[in-house]
C-alpha cells in the first residue's frame, strides 16, 4: 500500500464523513468546522480534498516523521508509566493556534513534507519491534487523519500494542464515537476556558471540546488526560484556572490527571515571554484547592511537577525528574505499596523507564 499518491481515498467500511449540499458543494462532517468544497478544494486542515463525489484523506500512509518517545512526554502519567511510544503524525490542522508549537508541520501546505510513508502493519510490526507498548497519533491533531489513525489502530489491536490519540478534541458526535473507540488513551488540549480564547487564539469553539471531554470520560474505555498550555495575558488568569479545574471536577471528576505546561514564543505569537514556573506552580495549587487530585506542570522544571501522589495516604507512588521516573511505588496493578489504595490509570508489571531518550527514525516502504 506505501508509495502511491494518495495511498488511500479516505473512506473507511463505508463509512463516508461528508454530505452533499443543494448547490452541490460537499460539506466535510469530520469536525466542526464543517468546511464546504467544491471540486479540487481542500478543507481548512489541509489534508481533506474533494475529488469528484468524494472527500479524500490525501495523507494516508504518508507522515512528517517517526519517533520512539517516552509515554510520559505526550503527556500521559497514568498509563503504562515509564513505558516506550512510537509517535508519528501528518500535516495540517484542523485549528488555527496562533502559539502552536508544530506549526511547520501543522499548517504546512506542502504534502512533500510527509517523507516518510508507512502501511499499518508496517507501523503495528515497527513498533513490536523497538519495545514500544504503544503508537502515539500525535505532532499534528489525529482527528483530520482519523480513517489513517484507525487502520493504524486495527494493526496496533492485532498485535497487542495500545493506541495513543494526542488531540485537541476538536471532531463532531457522529465520527468521534468511531474514533475514540479506537483508542486506548487520550490526551486532549483544553487550550484556555472561554470562546472568547478559542476564538480569538484557535479559531475554534470550547463548546465542542467540552463535549468531547465529556464524551469520552463517561462513554468510552479510552484513558483520558487533559493538557493546558498556559500563555501570559492569554489564558493564564486565576479565575480562569480556577473554572477551568471546577468544570474538570465537577463534569468529569477529581481523578483525570491534567496537565498545566509552559509556553514558549513560536508562530504568530512571538510577543509573550515564555511561562515562568511561578505561573504553573499557581495553576497546579488552584488545581488541587479545586479538589483535582492529580495536577502536574511540564516543559519547565518545578518541585513536584511531575510526581504522582497516592490520594489514600499522600505518600510520593512515583517520583519523575522530567521524563524520567527516580522513584516507583506502585504494584502491577496500580496500587500504592503502602496503603492499598488503587491509583487511576493503566498499569502493567514495571520493569523500568525509558526515561528522557528521544529516538528519531525513519521508515522505509
Amino acid at each position: 500500500m506505501a508509495g502511491s499518491a494518495p495511498l488511500s481515498r479516505g473512506l473507511r467500511a463505508g463509512q463516508a464523513w461528508f454530505h452533499r449540499l443543494d448547490d452541490g458543494r460537499l460539506q466535510c462532517d469530520l469536525c466542526p468546522r464543517d468546511c464546504k468544497l467544491k471540486e479540487g478544494q481542500h478543507g481548512a486542515c489541509l489534508i481533506r480534498e474533494r475529488h469528484g463525489d468524494a472527500i479524500e484523506l490525501t495523507s494516508w500512509g504518508r507522515s512528517s516523521g517517526f519517533c520512539v518517545d517516552p509515554i510520559e512526554k505526550k503527556p500521559l502519567n497514568h498509563f503504562y508509566p515509564g513505558s516506550r511510544v512510537l509517535s508519528f503524525g501528518t500535516a495540517g490542522c484542523n485549528l488555527a493556534c496562533k502559539f502552536c508549537q508544530n506549526w511547520d508541520i501543522s499548517h504546512s501546505k506542502e504534502l512533500d513534507r510527509l517523507q516518510d510513508q508507512a502501511n499499518p502493519q508496517q507501523l503495528a510490526r515497527l513498533a513490536g519491534e523497538l519495545g514500544c507498548h504503544s503508537v502515539a497519533f500525535t505532532y499534528n491533531d489525529p482527528v483530520i487523519f482519523a480513517e489513517y489513525a484507525l487502520d493504524v489502530a486495527d494493526a496496533c489491536h492485532a498485535q497487542g500494542i495500545q493506541t495513543v490519540a494526542v488531540t485537541a478534541g476538536y471532531i463532531n458526535p457522529g465520527p468521534r464515537q468511531l474514533f475514540y473507540a479506537a483508542m486506548d488513551a487520550a490526551n486532549i488540549d483544553l487550550k484556555g476556558f472561554s470562546e472568547a480564547f478559542y476564538k480569538q487564539y484557535c479559531g475554534a469553539r470550547l463548546a465542542p471540546v467540552l463535549d468531547t471531554l465529556a464524551y469520552v470520560h463517561h462513554e468510552t474505555a479510552c484513558w483520558l488526560e487533559i493538557t493546558t498550555l498556559l500563555i501570559p495575558q492569554a489564558n493564564d488568569n486565576p479565575d480562569e484556572l480556577r473554572q477551568l479545574c471546577q468544570w474538570i471536577a465537577r463534569e468529569l471528576g477529581p481523578e483525570v490527571p491534567l496537565h498545566f505546561t509552559a509556553f514558549h514564543p513560536d508562530y504568530r505569537l512571538t510577543d509573550r515571554c515564555s511561562t515562568p514556573a511561578s505561573t504553573l506552580e499557581l495553576a497546579q495549587q488552584i488545581g488541587h484547592d479545586c479538589g483535582l487530585h492529580y495536577v502536574y506542570t511540564g516543559n519547565v522544571h518545578t518541585r513536584d511537577g511531575g510526581t504522582t501522589h497516592c490520594p489514600g495516604c499522600h505518600s510520593v507512588v512515583i517520583e519523575r525528574c522530567g521524563y524520567s521516573i527516580t522513584a516507583y511505588q506502585l504494584d502491577e496493578h496500580g496500587h500504592c505499596l503502602a496503603c492499598g489504595t488503587a491509583l487511576p490509570g493503566r498499569f502493567k508489571p514495571y520493569t523500568g523507564c525509558f526515561g528522557n531518550r528521544r529516538i528519531p527514525l525513519r521508515v522505509h516502504p
